[in-house]
């Protein structure tokens, strides 16, 4: 079945494509233009779809005969960043970016799609392009799921991307097992007691409490967490104090856990409010303590990587394929996702460094090198079709 060609060919259309996505970014689950673009596209290509979730789509591709079916997710919404690129597919929306390829990635399933529908009559079994919004924040893959969008037909397994700065363009990275950290947002307030700042005997001084404990909680991932499993606890945030004089009676800590380990994420958790909790009580203080769970681990399972391992290799060649040893300690919702079907979650390729396409990602001069978003198509095609013919 020789479909590269086609795809090939397919590269100026792709680019086009891509290029409309980036110079108009929206956020979170209000997509109206971007679902608009896709419906466009689909209803071209004679593609049926049905939305689902909340803002969420999914399109459907039907074989010629009953078999498996294979879920290829892309994400939809972009990142309140600005754009200070200097080209003519620039964002046209202020304050907004395609700053972390959502853009490609939905450009790449649109490809695959295309691609799948023309070949139908080649494979048994179904195709799901999903379409998330929102992975940026709560992630739309829990309400697609609760919709549905895994059943009637059910998906047996699912492949999803990521493009990745760091990977030359013609390459890609994959890893066995967990391939990004769960998370754990919190917030902690510290309560005190204010006093004049020339009598700090008067007061509970709710910036020093906080101080200790920020201190503390490093001792946590440095003392009481193996060194050969990754974790990492974040203060991002501290709000607290009124005068330069004045003894603060409050203050705000906002933050990430992060974690690749189930059980440590539960023991890190729990230790978390512990520590927070016996400094706080030792210095008189009081506080509140939430500790959310976010994005759970992205896990690779085994048997989908294998497949994909080989597919990848026969259309890149091997030494195209690089082997990733450790996860990256950066969440992805297409957790939720992978957790209820065998999945392959891999990073394309998109850096170019002779084109200074080098900028990382949700950084205001990000970009790919648009070679990628072929590759990318390949490797969606080539993995289902294997996936549903096996």
């Amino acid at each position: 079945m020789d479909f590269i060609n086609n795809i090939n060919n397919l590269q100026p259309e792709l680019i086009e494509l891509r290029r409309e996505f980036h110079k108009s970014p929206e956020l979170d689950f209000e997509l109206p233009k971007t679902i608009s673009k896709i419906k466009v596209f689909l209803d071209k290509e004679n593609i049926s779809y049905k939305e689902i979730g909340r803002s969420g789509l999914v399109a459907e591709i039907k074989g010629k005969n009953e078999g498996k079916t294979i879920g290829i997710r892309t994400d939809m919404d972009a990142l309140s960043i600005t754009d200070k690129k200097n080209c003519t597919y620039k964002s046209q929306s202020i304050g907004k970016m395609h700053a972390c390829g959502h853009d490609a990635h939905m450009t790449i399933a649109l490809g695959a799609a295309k691609v799948l529908n023309d070949l139908k009559e080649e494979f048994s079994g179904t195709v799901k392009i999903i379409f998330e919004p929102a992975e940026e924040t709560s992630g739309g893959s829990k309400a697609m799921i609760d919709d549905g969008v895994l059943d009637n037909p059910n998906v047996d397994a699912m492949i999803g991307l990521h493009v990745n700065e760091e990977i030359p363009c013609g390459k890609i990275g994959i890893k066995r097992g967990v391939v990004y950290a769960s998370s754990n947002p919190f917030k902690v307030i510290i309560r005190g007691k204010g006093s004049h700042g020339a009598s700090p005997h008067r007061g509970i001084d709710a910036i020093v409490i906080a101080s200790e404990a920020i201190l503390m909680l490093q001792t946590l991932v440095s003392r009481e967490i193996s060194p050969t499993s990754p974790a990492v606890i974040t203060v991002g945030k501290i709000n607290g104090g009124m005068a330069q004089n004045a003894i603060a009676d409050e203050v705000v800590l906002e933050g990430m856990i992060r974690t690749v380990n189930p059980d440590e994420r539960e023991y890190i958790t729990r230790r978390f409010k512990n520590v927070i909790e016996g400094i706080v009580n030792i210095k008189g203080g009081e506080c509140e303590i939430e500790v959310n769970d976010g994005y759970p681990c992205v896990i690779n399972d085994d048997d989908i990587y294998y497949e994909f391992e080989k597919s990848s290799k026969r259309i890149l060649g091997e030494k195209n394929v690089k082997i990733i040893d450790n996860p990256t300690m950066g969440v992805e919702s297409f957790s939720y996702f992978s957790r209820k079907v065998p999945s392959i979650f891999y990073w394309l390729g998109c850096r170019n460094e002779e084109k200074n396409i080098v900028n990382p990602a949700h950084s205001s001069l990000f970009d790919i090198d648009e070679e990628c978003l072929s590759i990318g198509v390949k490797l969606q095609v080539a993995m289902a079709i294997d996936f549903l013919n096996k």
